[in-house]
């Protein structure tokens, strides 16, 4: 079993929109991104994409655009270097109280069964709370990045954070790299 490195998509690896990402025009790469799954690519890790989309549930774009996107996004990280093993999405409404939607752990419990991860050794990256609490209750470590919402939600944060904190994806994978020697 290997680990994995979870990543949200919008606000860790492109930009979070407030009106949602419903076109591969709306794609806009965070800086750094690329460079740090670049970094990441030779590792023994796998790396995950787990990502809610709620404009699917919501009837402003159809599933098929949305896998489309994310195949896309893969596509260009490969391009530069980099590498995505799987990509999960939850397409429902935050009110549909499925198993996928992050908070739950559902998409990670999911990518353990599939790609024979241990979750005990792996970290998921994300710009959110509810990131944070999936990696949590899938037994993972967490990192919030301070790009897409983070440092709202950073800032928003009543309690002691059980999880760990970066400026980025860069600033995180640097970390992981420092920390859990990630061989590269």
């Amino acid at each position: 079993m290997q680990p994995a490195i979870f990543l949200d998509r919008d606000g860790v690896i492109i930009e979070n929109r407030e009106d949602y990402v419903r076109s591969w025009a709306d794609v806009s790469f965070i800086p750094a991104a690329l460079h740090a799954l670049r970094v990441l690519s030779p590792s023994g890790w796998a790396i995950v994409i787990v990502t809610n989309q709620a404009a699917v549930g919501k009837g402003l774009i159809t599933l098929r655009a949305a896998e489309e996107i994310n195949r896309r996004v893969v596509a260009e990280v490969v391009r530069h270097g980099g590498r995505i093993d799987a990509a999960y999405l939850c397409p429902h409404r935050p009110d549909e109280n499925c198993d996928c939607r992050k908070p739950k752990p559902g998409m990670l419990l999911r990518a353990a069964r599939d790609l024979d991860l241990d979750l005990s050794r792996s970290v998921m990256i994300g710009d959110a709370i509810t990131d944070m609490q999936a990696a949590r209750a899938a037994g993972v470590r967490g990192v919030l990045v301070k790009t897409g919402r983070g440092l709202t939600e950073l800032c928003s944060f009543v309690g002691t954070p059980w999880f760990d904190i970066a400026r980025d994806l860069a600033d995180a994978v640097e970390s992981l790299v420092q920390i859990e020697r990630i061989a590269i």
